[in-house]
């Protein structure tokens, strides 16, 4: 259940931020890269800042 709300709260903030990039700021287009890099990391670390903010607001 958390991976799942994972992939969609990242998945929103990536389509969030390509449209932010595009029709506001591009500035937008820098926290597209940050949630990737974030993924990329937690890829090879196995830790991600927002599982365990889910899992502290109760989702398991």
């Amino acid at each position: 259940m958390i991976e799942r709300a994972l992939r969609g709260i990242a998945g929103f903030f990536v389509v969030l931020s390509v449209a932010l990039g595009y029709w506001v700021h591009p500035g937008f287009f820098a926290f597209t890269a940050f949630v990737g890099v974030n993924l990329l990391q937690s890829a090879f670390t196995n830790w991600c800042p927002m599982m365990a903010f889910l899992r502290k607001c109760g989702l398991h």
